[in-house]
């Protein structure tokens, strides 16, 4: 079910020496990890596992049922034992007898704790009673989309029939809980023979006694779809063929460039949001073919889809026969308060009595012709998952439309899981924001000892961070040790002289396309000579001003452009020094291009005011601990002017200050971070000197 390719096999991964001598729960966590670990099969946080295990009780000491399921809001890919909730048997059996009909399903959800066993903390899911009432060991559960494309056909059951006979079993629509699983228990008694079934625009269930049983009969199930559907469309125009031709892949980069900064200025109106931007095989077929828009209004039919890509998308005005961006972007704001005006009345016309409250009305997904799709989150993983959950519409949809009549999910039905009061407890019981979250910051001098310590602290507090440095080597180790603690889809890294008037350009483009925008800028790429006036060469004195007067004026010039289109204000920190402000014997080109620095966020402060943009300095001293520009001639130099050797540089350093007190990296990334964020909302054109106290340079 791909764009081009025929598709690959399932493989197989279940290794028998790997798994022997696994408890039975154990064999359940192996058995999600491997169905998890292909997207194919189910797609992130989708679907759930189970299994029935003799336990003992810890009251009775007798050997009792308990049934294991994958707990509310976990991802059977990355699930580890903590994840499942653990459940009573007997308990759960008895919950037939307090049942009072679909008008009460939700209250069942209250009795599931009290079936729980072994005072296990983890939340059972709405799919618990799915599991549950299968009279078999082992249960799967999964998402894939050529099983979803049979699911969301207009003529579901009877596909399902042609291609399964028997094996696969049918049940019609109905919301996740306790009614479905009655549904499957009495499918299950009526039909023993069955090894599962398709529940229409949902999923999977297939089920041994066995675990890897069941997991390879969950592969052989989903393989068998995915040849059908390969076979039926291997001739078949997807879509309705093409209308549109894609862009090249320089100028889609382009053109999601200019159009990202500007939705997520018009979508940020609650939180700050973050985008990601996809141009797949996938997508791009998709977005330029003739159905496209009739598709796309369908909205999309499994409920793990629309819960992250709303009901449907936004089709952007964009023809890439005659790509006019400027046009494009004129158009957007109507296009996004049409939408936002639309999802209001879908909420207007389903909404009960209960319903929470109108959510963010604007669109998660963006698809451009000849470009590709954006989406928009209140954090980049989301933003990333969004896409891959409309990836996976688009493949139900291609094989749905190709071989019947796609059909989404009933609007009403739509609107019941997207306003669930379960869900809406799910949402509210969701950690607060952390005070960065959803902001991108662009850190020049990335790879050095401040810039990695403040790229370190914006993102313990939630943001996205792009990193800028000349030295792509010291630069590529800062990242993987960023990314590694903190995750890669919060870190990206640009190669980039910021004397490089283009190259700079280029960086905000990247990251424009890589998170959406950017709200902080961290000026901070630096170089350091010393040396007597009558020594200094003008070769010296160039580079001391291009690097750090020029440099931090083009950086800051390519933020004021995105930060103006986005209308969302924004923040600049520049790292100047002491020396912007005290001068320093033998460093008059360095002290002087300082000295600019800090006159030049003045002027920005000025500039800035009117759109929210604040610009501010932080003024460091003596930061020897993994700076860069320590690391060469420059601690030579200033050893020498001091009369002392490398080791004694430190120590000169904390004697002369006020407080005789080091200054380290974080110091400087904690000032960074004040600077940048709410806390200094009301601080602009100021200096904070970071330097152990230097009268010298006491601000008047």
């Amino acid at each position: 079910m791909t764009a081009t390719a025929a598709p690959t096999r399932l493989e197989n991964k279940w290794d028998d020496a790997a798994a022997a001598g696994m408890t039975q729960p154990e064999l359940l966590l192996y058995r999600s990890n491997l169905l998890g670990s292909d997207k194919r099969i189910t797609n992130y946080g989708g679907g759930n596992t189970s299994a029935k295990v003799m336990e003992r009780d810890p009251l009775t000491g007798q050997m009792v049922e308990v049934l294991w399921v994958k707990g509310s809001g976990g991802d059977v890919g990355s699930i580890r034992m903590d994840g499942f909730a653990t459940l009573y048997m007997d308990k759960l059996e008895a919950l037939r007898g307090l049942y009072r009909g679909v008008a009460f399903e939700d209250e069942m959800v209250g009795y599931l704790p009290h079936a729980t066993f072994n005072l296990n903390t983890r939340a059972a899911s709405i799919d618990t009673p799915l599991h549950a009432y299968v009279p078999r060991k082992h249960v799967d559960h999964m998402h894939p989309d050529a099983i979803i494309a049979i699911a969301a056909s207009a003529n579901s059951r009877a596909l399902t029939q042609q291609i399964f006979g028997d094996t696969i079993g049918w049940l019609p629509w109905k919301k996740p809980g306790f009614e479905l699983g009655l549904w499957l228990s009495d499918f299950c008694a009526k039909n023993p023979d069955a090894k599962g079934v398709v529940l229409e625009s949902h999923g999977l269930f297939t089920w041994d006694d066995d675990a890897k049983a069941c997991y390879l009969l969950t592969l052989e199930i989903i393989q068998k779809a995915t040849d059908w559907f390969a076979a039926e469309l291997a001739d078949k125009p997807a879509f309705g063929g093409a209308k549109h031709e894609s862009l090249p892949a320089d100028q889609r980069h382009a053109a999601a460039a200019r159009l990202m900064p500007a939705i997520r200025g018009m979508v940020s109106g609650q939180q700050h949001m973050v985008g990601h931007f996809d141009d797949s095989a996938a997508v791009l077929e998709f977005v330029n073919a003739a159905d496209m828009e009739r598709l796309a209004a369908l909205g999309t039919s499994c409920p793990d889809h629309f819960l992250r890509t709303k009901i449907r998308p936004l089709v952007v005005d964009f023809d890439p026969a005659q790509p006019d961006v400027e046009a494009t972007l004129a158009g957007l704001p109507a296009a996004v308060a049409a939408y936002r005006d639309d999802y209001a009345a879908y909420y207007d016309r389903c909404k009960h009595a209960d319903s929470p409250a109108l959510r963010d009305p604007n669109a998660v997904v963006y698809l451009v012709p000849g470009v590709g799709m954006i989406t928009f989150a209140k954090d980049r993983a989301t933003a990333r998952i969004s896409a891959e959950f409309y990836v996976n519409a688009i493949n139900v949809m291609r094989g749905a439309d190709g071989v019947d009549t796609y059909r989404g999910l009933p609007e009403q039905e739509a609107f019941d899981i997207e306003y669930w009061l379960l869900e809406e407890a799910k949402l509210s019981r969701m950690p607060k924001p952390k005070s960065l979250a959803g902001r991108v910051a662009l850190v020049t001098g990335g790879a050095g000892g401040i810039g990695s310590a403040t790229a370190a602290r914006y993102l313990t507090e939630g943001a996205c961070v792009m990193l800028a440095d000349i030295d792509e080597a010291a630069l590529a180790d800062t990242v993987a040790g960023l990314s590694k603690q903190f995750g890669a889809d919060v870190v990206r890294s640009v190669v980039m002289n910021v004397t490089d008037e283009q190259a700079v350009a280029r960086a905000y483009a990247d990251m424009a396309v890589a998170f959406g925008g950017v709200d902080i800028l961290v000026s901070n790429a630096g170089i350091a000579s010393s040396a007597p006036v009558e020594e200094t060469s003008l070769d010296m004195w160039n580079r001391n001003m291009a690097i750090l007067s020029t440099g931090y004026f083009l950086v800051s010039r390519e933020a004021f452009k995105v930060m103006r289109v986005q209308d969302m204000g924004g923040a600049l920190v520049f790292v100047a020094s002491k020396n912007g402000l005290a001068a320093s014997p033998n460093a008059a080109a360095y002290c002087t291009a300082k000295a600019s620095e800090i006159h030049l966020a003045r002027c920005l402060a000025l500039e800035g005011a009117e759109a929210g943009i604040r610009v501010n300095v932080v003024n460091p001293d003596a930061v020897l601990r993994g700076s860069k520009i320590w690391s060469g001639d420059w601690l030579d130099q200033r050893a020498s002017t001091y009369g002392t050797d490398k080791g004694g540089l430190e120590e000169m350093y904390r004697q002369r200050s006020l407080l005789k007190r080091s200054v380290l990296p974080e110091d400087i990334a904690e000032a960074a971070y004040f600077l940048a964020s709410d806390l200094s909302a009301k601080s602009t054109g100021n200096i904070i000197n970071v330097d152990a106290g230097n009268v010298q340079a006491f601000t008047r």
